[in-house]
């Protein structure tokens, strides 16, 4: 079955970094698009960043462009989510998610995404 495992999260200091990586099993990987999510504590669920099959297109929420990198490898299965400059405003609980499709878009956040890892994490405070 489809499997989503998240990791890499934790407690750092604003300005700091962390790398998330999102373990996959029971698909073939190389041929769908994986997507990155956050949730905060009482806020609505946003999607952060997305890369498509061969890293042909990748999209940003406005708030992580320039601090955030999706990257993915094939050999591993595994989609990785570099977080740079973090700020308070960054911590969330972070989720990778796929619905089975290759590509990305403007409006792949709205997707209905039927795959989904349990989340890590990530708290960015002094």
């Amino acid at each position: 079955q489809v499997q989503l495992v998240e990791s890499g999260g934790g407690l750092v200091q604003p300005g700091e970094s962390l790398r998330l990586s999102c373990a996959t099993s029971g698909f073939t990987f190389d041929l769908y698009a994986i997507g990155w999510f956050r949730q905060a504590p009482g806020k609505e669920r946003e999607g952060v960043s997305c890369i498509s099959t061969a890293d042909i297109m990748t999209y940003y929420a406005d708030s992580v462009k320039g601090r955030f990198t999706i990257s993915r490898d094939n050999t591993k299965n595994t989609v990785y989510l570099q977080l740079n400059s973090l700020k308070p405003e960054d911590t969330a609980v972070y989720y990778c998610a796929t619905d089975l499709t290759p590509f990305c878009d403007n409006t792949w956040y709205k997707r209905p995404y039927d795959y989904w890892g349990q989340g890590t994490q990530v708290t960015v405070s002094s």
